[in-house]
């Protein structure tokens, strides 16, 4: 029924395969501890920033890819910093059969997945190991941010020409 069907045959065979990962940069702030603030109530509200950056390697079908996480908690009583921590987690990844029409978005949407649960864990024992509680934080939808990215330069080069003229 296979061969009736004839779909697969044309379609590339996708390959991906992550050949490193590692931390590029990571920095913990415990404001707490350095500024000694002291008070009875706490109540921490977190931010989380997401950018995601890939470029090829000189080697055939290579690519490094770095998600680069910012998350910082506030104190929503005061408004004072309680920690700031910045991750740059990257993955060296070989992708064959994409076409190169979607290699970008596969980059920076399907790479990021798999390097997350990696960002995640490292978030959460920097955190625990930095005074605070483990800080799990929630999925990222890539493809969104990916769109939402997608969107913003479209409505940056719509601007372009009005802004020269």
């Amino acid at each position: 029924m296979a061969e009736e069907n004839g779909a697969g045959a044309a379609a590339p065979q996708v390959k991906m395969q992550v050949l490193a990962q590692f931390v590029r940069d990571l920095s913990f702030e415990n404001m707490v501890a350095q500024k000694g603030l002291s008070g009875t109530e706490m109540q921490p509200e977190i931010q989380v920033g997401v950018n995601l950056d890939a470029r090829q390697r000189p080697q055939a079908n290579t690519y490094d890819v770095i998600a680069k996480f910012k998350v910082s908690s506030t104190n929503k009583a005061n408004g004072d910093t309680l920690f700031l921590l910045e991750l740059d987690y990257g993955g060296v990844f070989l992708v064959e059969g994409v076409p190169a029409e979607q290699l970008h978005p596969f980059l920076l949407i399907e790479c990021p997945r798999l390097l997350f649960p990696f960002i995640r864990r490292i978030i959460s024992d920097v955190t625990h190991d930095g005074g605070f509680p483990p800080l799990n934080i929630d999925n990222v939808d890539f493809l969104m941010l990916y769109r939402q990215e997608m969107a913003r330069r479209a409505q940056l080069a719509a601007a372009q020409p009005e802004a020269s003229a």
